[in-house]
């Protein structure tokens, strides 16, 4: 039995093409098993989810032959390691050192030692996997060496409603679409059509289990910790190493307990865990932690609602977040068609818990029963306040009280759970004769969630108060929003079920006060139509004058019919894409081939003109913005022109404007970048705290390095953005002394020594000359590995990668 032949001309209608047959879908199936089996993969066990179904259509993703975790390896691993420590280990201790290159000899030191690690599984997002699958193919490897896929969710525009936005979609953006479904052809990568949903729920539903290590280029890959995994948001050259088969470097966890007791119950949902959680650690509490979540309380939790408690662990800047295997997940795996895991995990689950009397290196503990409903923000996801306070909070602070639009899903907040408990209240306004004051959007987190809902009724009880559908897709979440109900600059406030609210996110408007709140709180506050209302105190007023209260939501935790998988909207790879072609047209200005960068030239770093000094927060969203920009996130030179333009320069507040120290002139922080380059000219950044805080973008690293930028010095980074910046050969430094932070002026020039004897654990040194002739000499910190130098000097990951070849 073999599959039917790719070709170039087939391609773009297999994008399309959602009639596939159950025989043929079985037909990859298995012969994916056996090309699996040739490569060497058969000391794996295999599966195929669900049984056939001929009444109804099958979703691709139910007959993909998924390569999944060795038990009996993980447990030798995990027996060779806690020999070696003489400890008990926590469970995220078990299934990262479960997965060890070489247990025998790792040194292993929490917080301190790289661990080289074996990912099970990679998964990449459409604007991510874009560069991923550029730098990928810059590698000149012929094939990827573990199971991967991409995801088409990024690139969907909200704007009309789901049908709609998803065919516009499908138009603009069919150059992407077609240049990733060859590539995932041509190199043996799973696709996701546009519509298949959002990342973080496919992987949920399909390809987290309890145990795996997965690694994705999306900052929210955490979310499969809800199904025991340990899922890890990378950067494109991160992945790139895992599925060129390279062991994958992580600095050594440490682990933060998290002990839950009592029970959830009435408004308080699983979204309020995590609210709360992040108000006690702030945005980089988390930072070089992984999150577990233990105690009695975790089995009042579903699995879907432990998913959005590890999704929104990226907002404290935690490595990822777990919990132990348990009945919920046991159940979950079941009603998505993978009982042959759950049973497996059964046999398995003295691994997939913590030991007893692991110690952790810091624990906070909640008790559910006294947790009451919280909403977080504007303008930072750790700004927590519980709802019955932020009426208040608001009117000190004067924030808008009027609640523009309630707009819930995500992929923190789209499971059936979520929508059904938003559907319940939605169904009390209407008896009562009411709709929503706001406007209401509701984004599926997957097609089959969609299906699902609209099969059991919630999507007509939502729209019947007022909401819109949208697409399968980020949507709104991430800036993909044609918003135009307030003009940019208007003072307004939005309410979502989203993780992140950083300034002008959402909507693009640095004015929109968004918070984040669980679902059934938007749903709420879009009834009520205003920020101060508690729905556990306060009274709305029904259609003929009555006053009553809304009861508290209820939905059930998984369909009592199962799921509805909708659409088949998956291309599973041919067995040998070696005769295809993935072409990117040179006049394109979507995609874009890569060069390689320069390597080093041997010296120190001498004169780096200082091309802005960052004052205060400056994430991802600040140094490569998405919404309108995500269209050029596979041609690196027209996206770099978007390079650092929400961040605020501290010589005059200004944004997206700096003095060209060449000609005097105010410009754009990419123009002045571009000019100094054209000039010779290399320069550094200077930032704050937590810099690059926020989404996995390696665009933040790659256009500095494509626009002249060597190093970048800090108070302190983001784990994953230091990461990448070390992947393009930048220098992600940080000051010994913080202070030293303002003894950098907009117009010095630093020089960086030491660079000749650059070793792990000795710092640098900068000297920075001062336009008045005075000079400063400051100690720079690194957190550079052998293996990481060697990219420094190589120019690049890739360019290191290239040359052991």
């Amino acid at each position: 039995m073999t599959c039917a032949p790719y070709s170039k001309q087939n391609l773009t209608s297999l994008l399309f093409d959602t009639s596939l047959s159950v025989n043929k879908m079985a037909t990859y199936c298995l012969t994916v098993a056996r090309l699996q089996l040739a490569l060497g993969q058969g000391a794996r066990r295999m599966h195929v989810s669900a049984a056939f179904s001929a009444k109804a259509k099958v979703s691709m993703s139910r007959f993909e032959t998924t390569s999944y975790v060795n038990y009996e390896k993980l447990q030798s691993n995990i027996d060779i390691v806690r020999k070696r420590l003489n400890r008990p280990l926590t469970l995220s201790e078990k299934i990262v050192y479960g997965h060890l290159d070489d247990p025998h000899n790792q040194d292993i030191d929490r917080g301190r030692t790289y661990l080289r690690l074996r990912p099970d599984r990679v998964a990449m997002q459409d604007a991510t996997a874009q560069m991923a699958m550029l730098q990928f193919i810059s590698s000149g490897l012929p094939r990827v060496a573990v199971p991967s896929t991409i995801h088409c969710d990024h690139l969907i525009e909200a704007a009309t409603g789901g049908p709609e936005d998803l065919a516009k979609a499908k138009d603009v953006n069919l150059e992407v679409y077609n240049f990733l479904a060859s590539a995932g052809a041509k190199y043996g990568v799973g696709f996701w059509k546009p519509g298949s949903g959002i990342i973080h729920q496919i992987i949920l539903e399909n390809y987290a289990y309890p145990g795996v290590l997965l690694i994705g280029t999306d900052s929210h890959t955490p979310n499969g910790g809800g199904l025991g995994s340990i899922c890890i948001g990378v950067g494109g050259a991160d992945a790139v190493d895992v599925m060129a088969g390279i062991p994958w470097e992580l600095k050594c966890p440490n682990v933060i307990g998290v002990k839950l007791t009592g029970s959830l119950s009435g408004w308080t949902s699983p979204k309020d865990v995590i609210l709360k959680v992040a108000g006690i650690l702030t945005v980089k509490g988390g930072t070089g932690a992984i999150v577990e979540y233990h105690g009695p309380g975790v089995d009042s939790i579903s699995c879907t609602g432990m998913a959005t408690i590890c999704n929104m662990g990226a907002e404290i800047g935690a490595t990822t977040s777990v919990f132990p295997y348990n009945h919920r997940m046991k159940t979950y795996l079941e009603k998505t068609g993978r009982g042959d895991i759950a049973a497996l995990s059964d046999e398995f689950s003295h691994l997939l818990v913590p030991d007893e009397g692991c110690v952790y290196d810091q624990v906070i503990e909640l008790n559910l029963d006294e947790l009451k409903p919280h909403i977080n923000g504007p303008f930072t996801p750790d700004l927590c306040h519980p709802v019955s306070e932020i009426g208040a909070v608001a009117k000190k602070n004067d924030w808008p009280l009027e609640v523009k639009v309630g707009l819930i899903g995500s992929c923190t907040n789209s499971s059936y759970e979520d929508m059904g408990r938003a559907a319940s209240l939605a169904k009390q306004a209407l008896d009562k004769g009411l709709k929503c004051k706001a406007q209401f959007t509701v984004t599926p987190g997957s097609e089959q969630i969609r299906a699902t809902i609209e099969r059991d009724g919630y999507s007509k009880i939502l729209e019947d108060v007022g909401g819109v559908v949208l697409a399968n897709a980020c949507g709104p979440c991430i800036g993909q929003w044609d918003r135009r109900d307030v003009k940019k600059g208007e003072k307004n406030t939005i309410v979502t079920s989203f993780n992140r609210n950083f300034t002008a996110r959402n909507d693009a408007n640095p004015a929109t006060h968004a918070f984040v709140t669980s679902p059934e709180i938007v749903v709420a506050m879009a009834i009520a139509g205003t920020l101060d209302f508690d729905p556990e105190t306060d009274y709305l007023t029904s259609a003929s004058g009555e006053k009553f209260m809304l009861e508290p939501p209820c939905g059930d935790e998984l369909p009592a019919r199962d799921f509805d998988p909708g659409q088949d909207t998956y291309q599973q790879p041919p067995p040998d894409g070696s005769s295809l072609k993935v072409d990117v047209n040179p006049q394109s200005n979507r995609l874009q081939l890569l060069e390689p960068f320069d390597r080093w030239n041997g010296g120190d770093l001498e004169d780096l003109q200082v091309l802005i000094k960052v004052k205060g927060k400056c994430t991802t969203d600040h140094i490569s913005a998405a919404g309108p920009w995500l269209k050029f996130r596979g041609h690196l030179d027209n996206i770099s022109n978007n390079m650092l333009i929400g961040a605020v320069n501290i010589d005059n507040d200004g944004i997206n404007s700096i003095k060209n120290q060449l000609t005097g002139e105010l410009g754009g922080v990419p123009d002045v970048a571009r000019h100094y380059k054209a000039n010779g000219l290399s320069w550094v950044v200077v930032g704050d705290d937590n810099y690059g805080e926020g989404s996995s973008r390696e665009h933040a690293a790659l256009e500095p390095r494509h626009l002249g930028g060597l190093a970048i010095i800090v108070k302190s980074f983001a784990r994953i953005h230091e990461t990448n910046l070390k992947k393009q050969g930048m220098l992600p430094l940080t000051f010994s002394s913080p202070d030293d932070y303002d003894k950098i002026r907009p117009d010095s020039k630093i020089s960086i020594k030491g660079l000749k004897g650059f070793t792990p654990g000795t710092p640098l040194t900068a000297v920075v000359k001062h336009r008045d002739g005075s000079t400063d000499s400051l100690e720079l910190n690194h957190t550079f590995n052998e293996t990481q130098i060697e990219w420094f000097q190589a120019g690049s990951a890739l360019n290191r990668m290239k040359a052991m070849q």
